[in-house]
């Protein structure tokens, strides 16, 4: 096995983990700041080249090429207990150039591995003790899942890992069953569970999901066909996972998503009577971000108690004879949430609801969906304290797309360190 590539040196910090299709980073937290920009429309060139709108590198702590190291490829995971648990994935054709990897499809697998290039393996990291000089040495843990998983879907919910197999890239890899199970961390054991209805029996990819939409009730373990409509989802749409949103951490009703390129909170009412208020974060919004960037989903991460991180990947084509032709950065921030004194339920029930202090018609670009819900009323329910933001190169990534598969924020405590 090749050695952990080192990018800088250092005492073990706070550190968020993001994991690419092919790479496990870890961001040193501490090294991050408030980056100032000039407005994209007051320069003639494409910002992203104007020597005044400085970009940094990813203060990165370390970092693991996973395919490299004979991983899996597009693996996801989770962390509990100061471990680190990585499930899941496909393996690609030993020998074929890193540029191929953008594209999984046109690789193949390597189908001496797990079953036909698929992974139901789960690899387990020790963060105990982890420091600059320690190799991050991912380990085979010792029970596997029922079934391989490509492209899993992972959550964590009342203690449980629940994983949702997703589509390979081959389309001649069916997908045997089970294709959803849970993981009870306490008897180190995996359950299957009922078989989703939009997977058909002996088929790759969930053809029968389309426009529907459905539930899963970890309670008495039922799938719930929810309807063809985004008006009959028991949630707005835009609280479902694909939106990849999270509650702030010690508020159980402020949820922090991205609607397009725009991050939002929604305050939501404790009763029916009450309309869900929206709040754009515009101390925390990358503005220049979607303006001249082709970019992928953002990601919502939890640091801790009222603390919030939001990361948007995308890449940039510069101009012919640029010094960089294409290259990936990364729009992060991190911030602070605090409610105002009326954001209450009796604020709400005065009809107060939010949302942005920009041009209303900014928001409308972002999303066809649920644009109705987004009304420039101008009544903010949040302070939002800025502590970083910033636009930074990824090459450290490599020749891949910008896309982040997981990301979770992990301190190192005192015993560790």
């Amino acid at each position: 096995m090749k050695k952990t590539e080192m990018v800088l040196e250092g005492q073990p910090k706070p550190l968020l983990w993001v994991a690419t299709p092919q790479r496990l980073i870890a961001i040193d937290m501490s090294k991050l700041k408030i980056n100032h920009y000039e407005d994209a429309s007051k320069l003639k060139i494409n910002h992203y080249e104007s020597r005044d709108f400085e970009i940094h590198s990813l203060p990165v702590f370390r970092m693991l090429n996973l395919v490299e190291n004979e991983f899996p490829f597009g693996m996801r995971f989770f962390i509990r207990d100061s471990k680190l648990y990585m499930v899941g994935g496909e393996k690609p054709r030993r020998g074929a150039s890193p540029k191929l990897y953008r594209h999984l499809k046109s690789v193949g697998h390597d189908e001496s591995f797990g079953d036909r290039g698929l992974s139901p393996y789960v690899y387990v990291l020790d963060l105990t003790g982890l420091d600059s000089s320690t190799d991050l040495d991912l380990l085979k843990h010792h029970t596997s899942m029922l079934a391989v998983k490509p492209t899993p879907i992972v959550e964590e919910i009342e203690g449980k890992i629940y994983v949702l197999s997703g589509t390979p890239s081959q389309s001649y890899c069916l997908l045997p069953t089970p294709t959803f199970e849970v993981y009870d961390p306490l008897i180190e054991q995996w359950k299957p569970l009922d078989q989703p209805p939009f997977y058909r029996e002996g088929c790759s990819n969930c053809q029968e999901l389309k426009n529907n939409y459905y539930s899963y009730n970890v309670n008495d373990g039922n799938w719930k066909f929810l309807g063809e409509s985004e008006d009959k989802l028991p949630v707005p749409y835009h609280f479902t996972p694909m939106f990849t949103g999270k509650f702030v951490p010690g508020y159980n009703d402020i949820y922090i998503f991205f609607l397009g390129d725009i991050p939002y909170a929604a305050l939501i009412p404790s009763n029916d009577r009450s309309p869900t208020r929206y709040q754009a974060l515009n101390e925390v919004d990358g503005a220049l971000y979607h303006r001249q960037v082709a970019s992928y989903s953002g990601l919502v991460v939890q640091l801790g108690e009222h603390e919030m991180c939001i990361m948007k990947p995308g890449s940039v084509q510069a101009k012919e004879g640029s010094l960089r032709p294409c290259h990936i950065i990364l729009y992060m921030a991190t911030f602070k949430v605090e409610k105002l004194l009326h954001s209450s339920s009796s604020a709400q029930d005065r009809g107060l609801k939010l949302l942005r202090t920009a041009d209303a018609s900014d928001v409308s670009q972002t999303s066809s969906h649920h644009d109705n819900d987004v009304q420039d009323i101008r009544a903010p329910f949040l302070s939002i304290t800025c502590l970083s933001k910033g636009f930074y190169y990824l090459d450290e990534w490599g020749p891949e797309a910008s896309y982040i598969c997981s990301a979770f924020f992990h301190q190192l405590s005192t015993h560790e360190m």
